[in-house]
């Protein structure tokens, strides 16, 4: 809702990957299977959770609000695990810049969008990450070498994109600095999770400790620049205040915890499929509840962008890694004669 040494592809609110291996823990009761459809549900109608939100409060305080409740959540979590904060002054240097770009410049990012973009379209921009994260890290992870497939599904990606915006049309009856702003808020994801897997891997404190550190700076920063830029609010209507805190409580908080236990029970690989429901939810959920309008090049698009972000994830096989680095052994010796 969101890095380090496997992450998760691009969750969109909580967007905070796992960083450490933990320690075995006993099998949850709940099958993962229905936690899985659970965190689909809840990352899906976050989207949904927004719009309601800025109907009633200002795009800095629907964010802020959403951090200060998915802050408790992980903190009675910390609690209850007694989980200890970190002590590095340079880590929580770290974490400064991590919550910058994974929570306060993001969330604000589509909050500010949905005043203007359908929830629908928002929760297919957060998709792209993956694009972004994919196109990023060529250039500043040596060690993520880009395949033929993998360039593929940036191309494919991005293709996606284009269809759902209408481009053949000119973005005709598109709110052009509402997208740019959902589009942003992707590619700061992309941002903050290869700050994080170059920063944060290797801390030796857990994820959840972590991640909730993260939150709490968050909640800082947007605790000074919410003031600035809004009055406090006269009044707190219902529909939109009890979205503010389910988005904070369930989509900032509860979802982390249900990626933090997915990860660690069926590992990365599978706990990152929740990317690609998210757009499918939030299409659902924005058309069904809100009457929002959807016409063909939407779904469409949204399906492309899904599969070029799918492509991006691919990773070699072990047979083809192996013959792969045969093949570099053989030209390096070659080179040498």
């Amino acid at each position: 809702m969101s890095a380090p040494c496997q992450q998760p592809a691009a969750p969109p609110a909580a967007s905070v990957p796992p960083l450490t291996p933990a320690p075995a823990i006993r099998r949850p009761a709940v099958d993962w299977r229905i936690r899985f459809a659970a965190l689909s549900l809840i990352w899906g109608f976050s989207f949904l959770l927004i719009k309601v939100g800025t109907q009633g409060f200002a795009p800095f305080q629907v964010t802020l609000g959403r951090l200060l409740a998915g802050t408790a959540v992980l903190a009675i979590a910390m609690a209850m695990r007694r989980e200890r904060l970190p002590r590095s002054a340079r880590t929580w240097g770290h974490i400064t810049v991590a919550a910058f770009f994974l929570n306060a410049l993001p969330f604000s990012l589509f909050s500010y969008a949905e005043l203007t973009i359908p929830s629908t379209l928002a929760g297919i921009c957060n998709a792209t990450s993956p694009l972004w994260g994919m196109a990023l890290s060529v250039v500043a992870l040596s060690e993520d070498r880009p395949t033929r497939r993998r360039v593929a599904g940036l191309g494919v990606g991005f293709l996606g994109v284009l269809t759902v915006l209408g481009a053949w049309q000119g973005f005709s009856g598109l709110d052009l600095p509402g997208t740019g702003m959902a589009l942003l808020a992707s590619f700061s994801y992309a941002v903050g999770w290869i700050y994080v897997r170059r920063t944060l891997a290797g801390t030796g404190s857990s994820t959840l400790t972590l991640t909730g550190s993260q939150l709490f700076v968050g909640t800082l920063q947007l605790a000074v620049v919410t003031p600035v830029f809004t009055s406090a609010p006269d009044t707190f209507p219902l529909l939109p205040t009890l979205s503010v805190l389910a988005l904070g409580a369930l989509g900032t908080g509860l979802a982390v915890l249900l990626q933090y236990g997915l990860v660690q029970e069926v590992g990365p690989t599978t706990g990152q499929m929740v990317t690609y429901f998210i757009p499918v939810i939030a299409t659902a959920a924005g058309v069904a509840l809100l009457g929002e309008q959807l016409t063909w090049n939407t779904p469409v698009g949204a399906v492309i962008v899904l599969a070029g972000a799918a492509l991006t994830q691919s990773r070699p096989s072990t047979t083809t890694a192996a013959r792969t680095r045969t093949a570099g052994d053989r030209t390096k010796r070659l080179s040498r004669m």
